[in-house]
């Protein structure tokens, strides 16, 4: 039989190292060796049974200072012992960590320890203005309170909870199974306990045992001017209770806001139509255009071509940050063809694009012999008054 290699070797640790040094170089050794990452590879599942038993001995402060003192021999009967065994080793924090690694888990939290509890979903409708501006909004959900009754250790007054007889209080047991590579060791949380390490044997009446009771509340909660469609409002502690004394979840309150027919909104900005007649846009003049903030009057410069579009600055969406910093609204202009003109109204017209030289040359005669003349506004204007 080959001679034991030593176990602090085996590790590659010193034998000054501490603890988490001790742990940590298994970790590292396990992993790079365990059966399930060299499936038949018998080499590779004997390196990983050396580790393991390494571990076993060098973890325990006790067997450490026997095999400092009499090496192998402390275990193998010929010191005094007797003899090396692996039961009883509870090694369900280190198999919980090298497994979680394995599927990208990473390290495992201890199942029994405080956890916090979990966020509650709902969702509130509002205006366009309303999320412009921000508004108050009274929500009603269902919240588990402390039981007063048990205050929220779920067992019958004048009791109180035990600790588990089947995972002694950890939360989560081990299971050992034997496979091809050896035996195997699976962590899971106690079925009995649900990995509280408690149980409650005599249940509160008020609360059947789960320290928290069910009841409708109204809430007031605050949107913030600027929120956009489909983003959450966060309050704090009006989740789902915590475990084993962990804080409570928060409620996620989801903002769907609600259209607007005269406004259009992109981030910050807001964006609309206004239309003007055809005198405004040819003349200039002043126009009335309706804002998130009232109407406001606006002067409409001589020549505005329809499509034109004008910016209207600090008249946007508050940042939800900083309601003092807004957006802008952009508004585009769009020239109005009158129609249902009478007689005289038409005749007008025509004289008015005759004296603009809408139709006409320069020289007052016929368009150039092979360039034909760009319609303008109010040739196409004209075309339409033809048609009425």
């Amino acid at each position: 039989m080959a001679e034991k290699r030593d176990y602090y070797e085996v590790l590659g640790v010193s034998k000054t190292a501490t603890e988490d040094e001790i742990k940590k170089a298994f970790r590292q050794t396990a992993k790079k060796y365990h059966p399930d990452m060299h499936p038949g590879d018998a080499e590779c599942e004997e390196k990983f049974k050396e580790a393991q038993e390494a571990y076993a001995v060098l973890s325990d402060a006790d067997k450490r200072r026997q095999y400092d003192q009499f090496g192998h021999a402390a275990f193998d009967g010929s010191a005094g012992g007797g003899g090396f065994d692996f039961s009883g080793m509870d090694m369900s924090d280190i198999f919980g960590d090298i497994f979680g690694d394995f599927f990208g888990g990473g390290r495992r939290a201890n199942s029994n320890g405080p956890a916090r509890g979990a966020n509650v979903r709902m969702s509130v409708r509002i205006t366009f203005e309303e999320a412009v501006f921000g508004c108050e909004k009274e929500l009603e959900f269902t919240y588990k309170e402390t039981c007063a009754t048990c205050k929220g250790t779920g067992a019958r007054p004048g009791t109180s909870p035990e600790t588990c007889t089947r995972c002694g209080g950890k939360g989560k047991v081990v299971y050992s199974t034997q496979s091809l590579f050896g035996m195997m060791q699976n962590v899971q949380t106690c079925p009995d306990c649900q990995g509280s390490g408690k149980v409650v044997k005599e249940k509160c009446a008020d609360c059947r045992g789960s320290g928290y009771i069910a009841k409708r509340i109204r809430k007031k909660v605050d949107i913030p001017a600027g929120i956009d469609n489909g983003q959450c409002v966060r309050v704090r502690d009006y989740g789902e209770p915590g475990k084993n004394g962990g804080p409570r979840g928060d409620l996620l309150v989801e903002v769907i806001v609600g259209k607007n027919s005269a406004f259009e909104r992109q981030d910050m900005n807001i964006f609309s139509n206004a239309s003007i007649s055809f005198g405004i846009a040819a003349l200039g003049g002043d126009i009335r255009i309706k804002t998130v903030d009232g109407d406001i009057i606006y002067s409409v410069a001589a020549g505005t071509q329809t499509g034109t579009r004008i910016r209207l600055k600090g008249r946007g969406v508050p940042s939800i940050r900083n309601r003092e910093v807004r957006g802008d609204h952009y508004v585009t202009l769009i020239v109005q063809t009158p129609t249902g003109l009478n007689r005289e109204a038409k005749e007008a017209l025509r004289h008015f694009d005759e004296l603009t030289g809408g139709s006409l040359t320069k020289e007052g005669g016929a368009p150039t012999a092979g360039k034909e003349k760009k319609k303008g506004f109010m040739d196409k204007l004209k075309e339409s008054l033809d048609d009425l």
